[in-house]
């Protein structure tokens, strides 16, 4: 395995804001509001463009999750 390839394979899932949304199935909006607020997702700022890393998706869904208790 060459140098390239071992970068393309550790490479991120990076996903824009709709995408976002979508997989967690929340608003743009709402991810919006929690980024003014600091109080949401992880996410990355490249210039004026907002992306999101499926890892930290993941993890916010996990992290969310609520197990009923009998």
């Amino acid at each position: 395995m060459d140098k390239m390839e071992i970068m393309c394979e550790q490479k991120r899932q990076l996903l824009n804001e709709a995408d976002a949304a979508f997989y967690i199935c929340m608003s743009r909006a709402w991810l919006r509001l929690a980024r003014m607020r600091k109080t949401g997702l992880p996410f990355i700022k490249i210039g004026r463009s907002i992306r999101y890393d499926v890892a930290d998706l993941d993890e916010f869904l996990k992290t969310n999750k609520v197990k009923p208790v009998r």
